[in-house]
């Protein structure tokens, strides 16, 4: 027997042992529940429908078996080698209790109860006397569960009617009918009638019915007429309440600002009382503006009730930022029997707090590295909710793997930002979100040191405006936003190398960047359960425009305008970034990305500034390839005696990037990844050939792929990834794909094409 048949004779024993051990420690008399199977007998079923109830009644079954892998159940496995701990803690306790999981024992198994459940779901879904039969089968010390389902056939709605009654509720009732989920033709289904309940009492809310809910409408079904169909009767119910009977009116509005949990609140004087417009503000403190409150609640005096501007104003002073706990409360006004008193108790958060911060960071260049920034915030600056932060951070940045050529980079600076809960501008704009928009400005000096080789120097003010449409959907709107960078301290080595490379002397040039800039992000990744979620970010940068056109700048004719002996760039840059997310179990995933953006430069320059070019290549990027390396095109400087790396800058960018992620175990997750791409110029660039944009340019795609381990610490993910190129844009002799000279063996091999990434956080 050969060596490598040996390997596999090892391997199909470690699986056999595997799987025994896990009976080996069951209780005396007890065995291990491998789970329960469903099976649906009736030939008037469809067989596409009948499989899809089997799987809906299968899970239902209780208990759950014990998690498997390719027939294995590794969980149980380790629970029994860690063995029984003799304290509640350390690393036995951690293995058996964390990573482990123990066995579900077949005395656990209640085969009527299972039979009940199924009976009554099936019944629920309109399939009226149905039969269940439950019997078990034990494999040496193992058992299974098995149910046969015999449903009739399934009732469908033949008629619905609503209340015909002349009271307000009645006629408020029967109005909702045109929206019905009680459709006639449908299956009868209890579930549906829940929810059409829900809807109907979501109507009433609408409409001022506040002590109105589900329980009063009563659903009469009459399933004795017909063949195999009911009929539907909803009604109010006899004993339903006089006060759920009619609608309310909003009274007075009484907000307490400085509310606190702990102590009366409610002690308060005469001169405490400030009265705004409709409403009524006791706060001792005088915290707010009163103004915040009218921009923020929905309600105003002689209203009807109503529950969307009711989560509207809980939502708004919520996304305030400024209170750590919201409640509400209506009661009947004693004076006015119809109308409601609307009461809002306001828990201050700290108004001054200093964090800290320690993180990953990504610039321009693709290097990543380590940050710290400290925060000083103040959540109520001038008294109206605005948020002030004043920040201060410095890191570096590096690259894990090494690479001539390749200097680290020190960076430090401040920011100060203020933020409006409103929007500040010339004009009224009413915004009827649950989120408040907001006004930002935004002052910000950087300092970026790159060893041996120059300092930049980067100033940037911003003023713009952020507001959400929903929870999925949020534009931002820099109307003006300010980018200064100049060079210090280059060194005369560096200097020396722009002579025969003249493209390192690009990112050393001094930059003004003006214009605005818009982005606008869609995502529903927050909804855990849908199948598929998405993600979109898209960007416009319109830098210098309205200024080069008014002032006829075009640099193609030597007509450069400057400011402060600067010219200002001029350029359209577009970018969208969409992510999808396929999910293909409890724990896993597909995730995919692609990336497409393009930047034209035009009238005061004719090449975009490097900071707005776009980089390929990196642990957020194409992981096989290091920072910024990849492109344009099939360009690659192979130059060895090149004491500096230029920066592979494109006007075009193009990249795709496909993960499969799933749980191993207790916090480490892993990941199998696919990436591809390659940034190219608009323009021919003689130092740079093959880096402009042909009708080829899908020839000069860089592949790479790889695997990776996450651990989710919750309140961060360390992130590795081990990645190789199989495909290499600027190859020239034949094929481009390299997939034939992969060998792992090869200590060569492993140091110019392994990848190793360690990064906070996911890719995307």
């Amino acid at each position: 027997m050969t060596l490598k048949h040996s390997k596999y004779l090892l391997i199909l024993c470690s699986f056999f042992i595997l799987g025994c051990s896990n009976t080996k420690y069951l209780p005396e008399g007890d065995l291990l529940y491998t789970g329960g199977s469903v099976k649906v007998e009736d030939s008037m079923i469809k067989r596409k429908d009948r499989k899809a109830l089997e799987t809906e009644l299968k899970n239902l079954l209780r208990p759950i078996p014990n998690k498997q892998i390719l027939g294995l159940r590794p969980k149980l496995y380790i629970y029994n080698l860690a063995g029984k701990p003799k304290k509640e803690k350390g690393f036995r306790y951690w293995l058996r209790t964390k990573v482990g999981e123990p066995p579900v024992l077949f005395s656990k198994v209640d085969l009527e109860y299972n039979a009940s459940v199924l009976r009554n779901y099936t019944e629920n879904r309109g399939y009226f006397k149905t039969k269940v039969q439950s019997d078990s089968t034990r494999h040496g010390k193992k058992a299974t569960a098995e149910y046969i389902v015999w449903p009739s056939k399934q009732y469908k709605i033949k008629n619905v009617s609503f209340p015909d009654d002349s009271t307000a509720l009645g006629k408020s009732i029967a109005r909702t009918q045109r929206r019905t989920l009680l459709i006639s033709g449908n299956p009868y289904d209890l579930e549906a009638i829940k929810l059409e309940r829900d809807r109907i009492d979501a109507r009433l809310k609408e409409k001022g019915y506040y002590f109105f809910n589900p329980d009063y409408i009563l659903a009469q079904v009459d399933s004795t007429k017909g063949d195999h169909e009911v009929n539907i009767r909803l009604k109010i119910k006899e004993e339903t309440p006089s006060k759920a009977r009619k609608p309310y009116t909003i009274n007075d509005i009484i907000v307490y600002p400085n509310y606190s949990i702990l102590t009366d609140s409610f002690a308060y004087k005469k001169e405490d009382i400030v009265k705004y417009k409709d409403f009524t503000i006791i706060d001792s403190a005088k915290t707010f503006n009163p103004r915040v409150f009218d921009r923020t609640l929905y309600f105003k005096k002689g209203d009807l009730y109503n529950r969307k501007n009711h989560n509207l104003s809980l939502n708004r002073f919520i996304n305030l930022g400024t209170f750590k706990f919201v409640k509400n409360e209506f009661k009947v006004d004693d004076s006015i029997p119809d109308a409601l008193n609307a009461y809002y108790y306001l828990t201050l958060l700290p108004k001054k707090f200093l964090r800290f911060e320690v993180g990953a960071s990504t610039n321009s260049a693709g290097y990543t590295g380590t940050e710290a920034k400290i925060n000083w915030n103040n959540r109520n600056f001038f008294g109206g909710a605005e948020l002030f932060t004043l920040s201060l951070f410095g890191g570096i940045d590096f690259q894990v793997s090494g690479q001539n050529g390749a200097h680290d980079i020190y960076t430090f600076g401040g920011e100060a930002s203020l933020v409006w809960p409103r929007l500040v501008a010339p004009f009224k704009w009413q915004n009827s979100s649950e989120f408040v928009p907001k006004t930002k400005v935004l002052l910000r000096y950087e300092r970026q040191s790159k060893a041996e080789q120059y300092t930049l120097n980067s100033f940037k003010t911003s003023f713009g405006y952020l507001w959400k449409e929903s929870a999925r959907a949020e534009h931002e709107l820099k109307v003006l936003e300010i980018n200064y960078v100049s060079p210090k301290d280059v060194t005369d080595s560096y200097l020396e190398e722009i002579k025969t490379n003249p493209s390192l002397g690009k990112v050393i040039e001094k930059q003004l960047i003006f214009g605005p800039t818009y982005s606008y992000t869609f995502t529903n990744t927050m909804q855990k359960r849908k199948k598929h979620t998405f993600y979109f970010n898209g960007e416009l940068d319109l830098a210098g425009n309205v200024t080069g056109l008014l002032m006829g700048a075009n640099a193609k004719k030597g007509d450069t305008i400057k400011f402060f002996d600067v010219p200002f760039s001029q350029f359209v840059k577009v970018k969208g970034d969409f992510r999808h997310y396929l999910k293909l179990g409890e724990n896993s995933k597909l995730a995919t990305r692609l990336i497409a953006g393009a930047g034209y430069a035009y009238g005061n320059n004719t090449v975009m500034p490097s900071s707005r070019q776009f980089v390929a290549g990196g642990p957020n990027s194409i992981r096989a390839f290091r920072s910024q390396s990849v492109g344009p095109g099939s360009y690659k400087n192979t130059d060895p005696n090149a004491e500096f790396l230029e920066d592979q800058l494109g006007d075009i960018k193009l990249e795709f990037n496909t993960e499969y992620r799933t749980k191993l175990f207790s916090i480490v997750n892993g990941a199998l990844f696919l990436d591809a791409g390659n940034v190219w110029l608009l323009n021919e660039d003689k130092n740079k050939p093959g880096g402009q944009i042909s009708k080829d340019f899908m020839k000069q795609i860089a592949v790479g792929v790889g695997a990776g381990l996450r651990f989710d610490f919750s309140f961060l993910i360390l992130r590795t990834d081990l990645a190789f190129p199989i495909r290499q844009p600027y190859l020239v002799n034949g094929s481009n794909w390299v997939i034939d000279a992969v060998d792992f063996g090869s200590g060569a091999w492993r140091k110019d094409n392994l990848m190793l990434n360690i990064a906070i956080g996911y890719p995307f």
